[in-house]
């Protein structure tokens, strides 16, 4: 085993989430290492959308004008395909408080984003791991220890350990595994499993982000860099192995898991079906999941969790990646303001589960709403009844989820960025 090495905080995942805290933190002048199981650039499941709101906070990390060059086209209004219906309202627009006002919305794939994001961690002085994986987290003294081994590599293999008084869980809830933040591996009929794709040609509308409703399921397309659109889906697992198994038999052969969704999607929903008519996939479908909504422990024992590992909203509302960064910049905020010694990060560790809950409870539930609403008997056909007598629900549905509720902590001169 190689000699430990000692930093002020471990970072378990380099997603938004863990890529915005650590950067945060290298910019106060903490010792900060990051360990990533995978290497980059790779794609996620995701939605891969960004508020407006965000967009300050990105041009505080340092990465606003790169994203602004990379990103896909301003996004002005959301929709509603379902069934034959295809139902469209403005999009609320943000006041973002960026140098460039950015008003509204744009997408940029996971491959893309998440390296900007590492590059510029890298860039401030965080040490990378990648690729590697946190196999073990135990107490060592006033320090937590964790082993990471290189992906692909043995039991057998020689281990690093790293320690630090502070772990930052921003590994997701979608991977059990052997660390305490790690959620438990369950299956149940009812459980969300997640896909996602990208095409070329797509015939939707640069400016428009449609839900979209299916028996069983729901999902979101939007346009993203470089010409992608992007489709990604929730489906429930129990309806997923039903169509499997129609198919399978009206093919005479095994159909997988994404080649069902995909049928599935455009036998049911006209608006996808249109907007696909001519387009070209780019590469594989993605699956992952199952979806684990809700709000968990923020902090327990110098553990802090961020992103989907603090709490998860239905992705119904496209509010992933917004929540992962705002939560990596509200715990470096807490951390760096945080007392030396264990009672300074258990009172920092307070101060963030609150501001947490303050920033994302309210959409946590409203998504939650919303899902069971499309995913209920009945529930798709009453959206779309409700849509379209009032279109305008879309627009204040956009505002409920958050998509114009500003970055706290952006206007205190003493965070991290404050001369960009």
């Amino acid at each position: 085993m190689r000699r430990p090495s000692t930093h002020d905080a471990i970072v378990i995942g380099a997603g938004p989430a863990g890529a915005s805290a650590a950067l945060a933190l290298a910019r106060r002048g903490w010792a900060v290492a990051i360990v990533e199981k995978s290497a980059f650039p790779r794609r996620k499941v995701c939605g891969e959308y960004i508020s407006a709101s965000n967009l300050a906070l990105l041009d505080r990390l340092g990465i606003g004008d790169a994203w602004r060059a990379e990103a896909g086209p301003e996004i002005r209004r959301v929709g509603l395909f379902s069934g034959d219906s295809s139902i469209e309202a403005p999009m609320p627009g943000a006041r973002s408080g960026s140098a460039a006002g950015d008003g509204f919305g744009r997408a940029l794939g996971r491959d893309i984003l998440d390296t900007l994001l590492l590059d510029a961690a890298r860039s401030a002085g965080a040490e990378v791991f990648q690729p590697c994986r946190a196999v073990a987290v135990e107490r060592d003294g006033d320090c937590q220890a964790v082993r990471i081994q290189a992906k692909g590599g043995s039991s057998s293999d020689e281990a690093t350990v790293l320690r630090a008084p502070a772990i930052v869980a921003a590994h997701g809830s979608w991977e059990p595994g052997p660390l305490p933040s790690q959620l438990e591996k369950k299956s149940r009929p009812s459980d969300l499993l997640g896909f996602k794709a990208h095409y070329t040609g797509s015939w939707l509308p640069p400016d428009l982000m449609p839900l979209l409703t299916f028996p069983g399921g729901y999902g979101g397309m939007v346009l993203a860099d470089h010409g992608r659109m992007s489709i990604s889906c929730c489906i429930r697992r129990d309806v997923l192995a039903r169509l499997r198994g129609s198919l399978a038999r009206e093919r005479a052969r095994h159909v997988p898991a994404a080649e069902a969704v995909e049928h599935h999607i455009m036998a049911t929903c006209r608006g996808a079906r249109d907007a696909l008519a001519e387009a070209r996939l780019h590469g594989p479908w993605l699956a992952a999941g199952p979806i684990r909504p809700g709000i968990r422990t923020g902090y327990e024992a110098d553990i802090f969790r961020v992103g989907n590992a603090a709490g998860e909203s239905h992705p119904i509302i496209a509010e992933g990646i917004s929540m992962a960064l705002q939560s990596g910049w509200l715990l470096a905020h807490e951390l760096g303001e945080a007392a030396s010694g264990q009672a300074g990060r258990e009172a920092a560790g307070r101060r963030y589960e609150a501001a947490w809950r303050r920033l994302f409870s309210t959409r946590v539930h409203a998504a939650e709403a919303i899902a069971r609403l499309a995913l209920g008997p009945g529930g798709a056909a009453l959206m779309e009844a409700v849509v379209r007598n009032f279109p305008r629900a879309l627009t204040l549905g956009a505002r409920l989820s958050g998509k114009t509720k500003p970055v706290p902590r952006l206007a205190d001169a003493r965070l991290p960025g404050a001369e960009l």
